[in-house]
């Protein structure tokens, strides 16, 4: 078999859908997943803290559990979360009116993964922050 020329690789990853490779749109996709706005985001509403797993929520109750989160950077996430077909928004017309956000099936399986990442974080930060301490020990 012969070597692949860039022409080749890029056609092949419009179907194959190789994140390696440049021109592959799933590296916009990565980028947006590795977020921290995103992944948290996916963990509350797939239940976060909450034993009873994943559940609707309003704008105000995702700013209350995303703490340090700007309106602005939600209102991001959350279209762009939409736009993916991650999550879906819900207006009821009540006065006022009340919208909610939900994850999909397909934001399900994603937060999934980002759950075990979230948990990861949490399990190893101070084993991280020792390293980060003697490495700048050494290196000061």
């Amino acid at each position: 078999m012969g070597t692949t020329t860039a022409a080749q690789k890029r056609a092949q990853a419009k179907t194959e859908y190789n994140a390696f490779l440049d021109v592959c749109p799933s590296r916009k996709l990565l980028d947006r997943i590795s977020d921290k706005w995103v992944a948290l985001v996916l963990c509350a509403l797939g239940g976060g803290q909450d034993a009873r797993g994943p559940r609707p929520m309003r704008f105000s109750e995702l700013a209350r559990t995303l703490a340090g989160v700007s309106q602005k950077m939600l209102t991001q996430t959350l279209r762009s979360l939409e736009r993916d077909g991650l999550l879906t928004r819900t207006v009821t017309p009540t006065v006022p009116v009340t919208v909610t956000y939900e994850l999909t099936p397909l934001g399900l399986s994603l937060h999934e993964q980002v759950r075990g990442l979230k948990a990861w974080a949490e399990a190893n930060m101070g084993e991280v922050l020792g390293n980060r301490e003697a490495h700048d020990a050494r290196t000061a």
